[in-house]
């Protein structure tokens, strides 16, 4: 179970959403969150792995040489 508070204009909002559509609010906010949660987590890796190449504990290859070693090369 998962109680949020939202800005009132966010609340109206959904609430005229959930209106006029015949679903819930409950709907709308998880697809809302399922939506973005991946984006957020994909977010969250990246900035991690930049943080180990910066530090030098994680190796990069050049574009050319990926698309070589996957034989993707033109």
């Amino acid at each position: 179970m998962l109680a949020i508070r939202l800005p009132q204009s966010i609340e109206k909002r959904l609430e005229r959403l959930a209106r006029r559509t015949g679903r819930t609010k409950t709907y709308y906010a998880r697809e809302a969150i399922v939506e973005h949660l991946e984006d957020l987590e994909d977010l969250y890796l990246a900035e991690n792995a930049l943080e180990r190449i910066r530090r030098g504990e994680e190796r990069t290859i050049s574009l050319k040489n990926a698309l070589k070693r996957h034989g993707l090369e033109r």
